[in-house]
């Protein structure tokens, strides 16, 4: 299905999206800092999935999306803002949100802010409850997130950040999108999370009245697969956290066909939910 790329105004910042023609549930793919939406272009390009709407954005200040027009948009409820202006733009009336390390997050910011979300797909992105206690709890330390709030970047870090985040083999298109990305994306982005902007994630899902499919290789550096296993998850795909073997921070790239498998029997699950609610599985108790 041929794929069509064009810009959506939006009040945040003229966003540039790909997508194919599918009259099926839309799938809104969104990309992690410093990254654009060409990194799925393995889902989008899928037959497999040919039947959802694929739709796959940059976000402000990155790709081929304009830099923000204000800076409070470089934080997660900004670009969960731009986000949902896309899906209003094209009068999405059904949607999964496949949201990949900052994007996993701008997705758990959108639950409740627009009626068309069915579900959500998180990699990479450990909902974490506001403030920096919060933010340890959630996420390793290690030097790539020091990178993820960086400024300028030089050459080196371009390359340092690419291979934490795709691998050891990444392509020049996604180096080019790394050393594209504005600046102040990351810096502003840093400053709102320690602020505490935004959404407590970590309570948004144990509340959430969509089902959350959550996949990640088993060699992420940024989230802590511990402390995702032990949330108190409303409502968790398969009652199980997904670990792909041989991956890291990008799993969807790294083990496409694994993935894709996991991302086509949830989008089908989904779409089935809507006429039988009870196919995505039980209900786990807060604790």
């Amino acid at each position: 299905m041929p794929l069509v790329q064009r810009t959506i105004m939006t009040p945040q910042a003229d966003v540039s999206i790909l997508e194919n023609a599918s009259p099926g549930m839309a799938v809104l793919l969104v990309h992690g800092n410093s990254s654009c939406k060409e990194v799925f272009l393995r889902q989008v390009e899928d037959p497999a999935l040919a039947g959802y709407r694929m739709i796959a954005m940059d976000l402000p200040g990155h790709g081929a999306s304009a830099d923000a027009r204000e800076d409070s948009v470089y934080s997660i409820p900004g670009y969960a803002a731009a986000a949902t202006n896309v899906l209003r733009a094209l009068d999405v009336r059904e949607a999964v949100v496949f949201g990949w390390s900052l994007g996993g997050h701008i997705a758990i910011e959108m639950l409740g802010e627009h009626p068309a979300i069915r579900g959500l797909m998180l990699v990479g992105a450990p909902p974490f409850a506001p403030g920096p206690l919060g933010m340890i709890r959630a996420f390793q330390a290690q030097r790539g997130v020091l990178l993820a709030t960086k400024g300028r970047f030089t050459p080196r870090d371009v390359q340092t950040f690419a291979r934490i985040c795709i691998g050891p083999n990444a392509a020049p298109e996604f180096l080019n999108a790394i050393a594209r990305t504005d600046p102040k994306a990351r810096t502003h982005l840093l400053r709102s999370m320690l602020a505490g902007l935004g959404k407590d994630q970590k309570r948004s899902v144990e509340h959430a009245d969509v089902p959350i499919a959550v996949v990640n290789g088993v060699h992420e550096p940024f989230a802590r697969l511990d402390y995702l296993s032990g949330l108190a998850w409303s409502d968790l795909w398969h009652d199980r956290c997904h670990v792909i073997a041989d991956a890291g921070h990008a799993p969807f790239l790294e083990r496409p066909g694994e993935f894709n498998r996991l991302l086509a029997a949830f989008l089908r699950d989904v779409t089935l939910a809507e006429h039988r609610p009870t196919v995505i599985g039980r209900r786990r108790a807060a604790g």
